[in-house]
């Protein structure tokens, strides 16, 4: 551990600066390329309905209220598109390399510069900050509230318990596994305490005198400082810990209210108890229901393990390798034989990870790897250190062959970084499953969004019709919503509007008319005087087709694998739309 702020310091914060502008640059150029993946497409519609109502409340099975919020009123700045509902989470994302300063008393420096560079350009990472989700933005304010605890004990400056607080709680605003990670803190530091608790018993020191008059007499020097008395010492702490309660309740409040209440118990103030419960109570209750006592956790763990494994392996290799390489260094150091704190929480952190979350999740996804790529980088910065430094002295020995080694090493590190993140960019292939989330349209769909929506801007009436269907052999309805009023205001009535998604992200976009058409109702007459664009699954096609004379038909995957729609627009109505 180290607390010095000298020149080294200062440079190591500089590049951390440079590495995170390259970060934020990777995030955000051609943001807006990938056509909206099934749940964007979900948390955006329904954040383009709350600017229309006004009225948003906490719904469980759409996370978070954070990127509702601010998108709202990002969109009031920018028009709202697919590079804009993302901004904010590839801003987060890109600040994330940030983050490793302040790590920097339990780091060393170049330890610390490798870790900012593992934020920055981690495959997962990247594609996750590219993606409105709310996995990239949990990790990171989690990982900030963590480093403003750590700086907390070296320094003493209690405006970092303030910030963590408010750090914690913007990690609940996102999602509800900052649950776990308030679990996996704990659950790491319990181990830490048990590697405390071990080297007094080998250094002789009996362990009732630890509990009694070792870690009692630390803790008594920690609160009174190195000036004043205890009783002022713990007055400031205990003010301090208010303070951070309240960010935290305050940030919470804020963005778990449900709208218009909040704004109305401003100028209402006799109701402004009722809206904190709404704020709190209430929001707890429904997390406890939907994913706590709500079955949908009840899924075969080893198939969704084996999952979790292959997307750390494909998304993480470098964090992989060089993690076990941080870890076995930072274990068996001869200097100083045993793990560093840090480093032990992070692998007990990230370990927890890998074992949790395929038992948490409910559906196999790729996002939740993250929750591990982002503690096992703490090891594997301490990895690409050792590397590099080996380099240096090779290098310095004269040894070419050590030297091109770890030249060797560290290159094919960046390389197969660079290009995996090539590779899964905007990537909307099968090829590239173990990252992607199965509900990724294919690119090719935005040439139909761009012709719909000109159409729609132009057309008076009905814009858009979607053929209500059954899956082939099955009873599972598509695309049929009974009563298209139900879609103003969450939740949608059925039975089958999710079925759409991520197409009425880019509907009410447009502002468009919307009908559909039930799966019993004979295509001649659900297509009598058709609107100008109809949407149909692809096992339709050969019914719907006859019925459409003067349109064109475009057939794209509307998930990875396994499901294509085909999307139909009347010519005349385009040519009229884009003359």
């Amino acid at each position: 551990m180290r607390t010095d702020e000298g020149p080294l310091a200062s440079r190591t914060f500089l590049a951390l600066l440079g590495i995170s502008l390259l970060a934020l640059l990777l995030r955000v150029v051609s943001l807006g390329g990938r056509v909206m993946h099934w749940d964007e497409g979900r948390v955006g519609y329904w954040i383009l309905r709350y600017q229309e109502t006004g009225i948003h409340s906490y719904r469980p099975i759409v996370h978070g209220p954070f990127l509702p919020i601010v998108n709202d009123y990002l969109f009031a700045v920018i028009p709202a598109s697919d590079f804009a509902a993302r901004l904010p989470v590839a801003v987060v994302g890109g600040l994330l390399p940030l983050a490793a300063w302040l790590f920097r008393d339990y780091l060393d420096d170049d330890e610390v510069v490798a870790l900012g560079a593992l934020f920055a350009l981690n495959p997962l990472l990247v594609y996750y900050s590219r993606f409105m989700r709310n996995d990239v933005l949990v990790a990171a304010f989690s990982v900030v509230a963590l480093g403003f605890l750590l700086r907390l004990l070296v320094t003493r400056r209690l405006s970092y318990l303030v910030g963590a607080g408010a750090s914690m709680g913007l990690a609940f605003t996102t999602k509800e596994n900052a649950l776990l990670y308030v679990l996996c803190f704990l659950g790491a530091g319990a181990l830490l305490l048990d590697h405390r608790l071990v080297r007094e018993a080998r250094a002789g020191t009996r362990l009732s005198d630890v509990f009694a008059e070792t870690w009692p007499t630390a803790a008594y020097r920690w609160v009174r400082g190195e000036e004043g008395t205890f009783e002022r010492g713990l007055a400031r702490v205990g003010l301090a810990a208010v303070g951070a309660l309240a960010a935290f309740f305050v940030v919470v409040v804020f963005f778990y209210a449900p709208r218009p209440d909040l704004w109305s118990a401003l100028s209402n103030p006799a109701s402004l108890p009722g809206v904190v419960e709404a704020g709190t109570v209430e929001p707890a209750e429904r997390l406890y229901g939907t994913w706590i006592d709500g079955g949908h956790q009840d899924n075969p763990y080893l198939p969704f393990l084996h999952d979790y494994l292959e997307t750390l392996v494909y998304g993480a290799p470098v964090v992989l390798v060089f993690g076990l390489v941080g870890s076995v260094v930072d274990r068996y150091s001869p200097a100083d034989p045993g793990f560093r704190p840090l480093v032990a929480f992070a692998v007990y952190w990230g370990l927890a990870s890998v074992v949790g979350y395929p038992l948490a999740t409910d559906i196999e996804a790729p996002w939740a790897v993250v929750h591990a790529v982002v503690p096992f980088a703490i090891p594997a910065a301490v990895g690409l250190a050792f590397a590099f430094r080996a380099g240096l002295d090779a290098l310095g020995d004269d040894d070419r062959v050590s030297t091109g080694l770890a030249a060797l090493v560290l290159l094919a590190a960046l390389g197969g970084t660079m290009g995996a993140n090539a590779a899964y960019w905007n990537s909307t292939e099968e090829a590239d499953k173990a990252v992607l989330q199965w509900a990724q349209p294919g690119n090719d769909l935005r040439e139909s969004v761009v012709e719909m929506r000109a159409v729609v801007e132009a057309n008076e009436g009905t814009d858009v019709l979607f053929y209500g269907t059954t899956t082939p052999g099955g009873d599972s309805v598509e695309l049929y919503v009974s009563d298209e009023s139900s879609a103003d205001t969450p939740p949608p009535g059925g039975p089958a509007w999710h079925s759409r998604l991520p197409l009425p992200w880019y509907l009410e976009l447009s502002d468009a008319e919307v009908t559909s058409t039930a799966p019993e109702t004979p295509p001649e007459e659900a297509l009598a005087d058709a609107p100008p664009v109809v949407v149909a699954h692809d096992w339709d096609r050969s019914e719907v087709e006859p019925h459409l004379d003067g349109y064109t038909a475009r057939e794209h995957a509307f998930k990875l694998w396994g499901e294509h729609i085909v999307v139909f627009v009347d010519q005349d109505a385009l040519r009229r739309a884009t003359s």
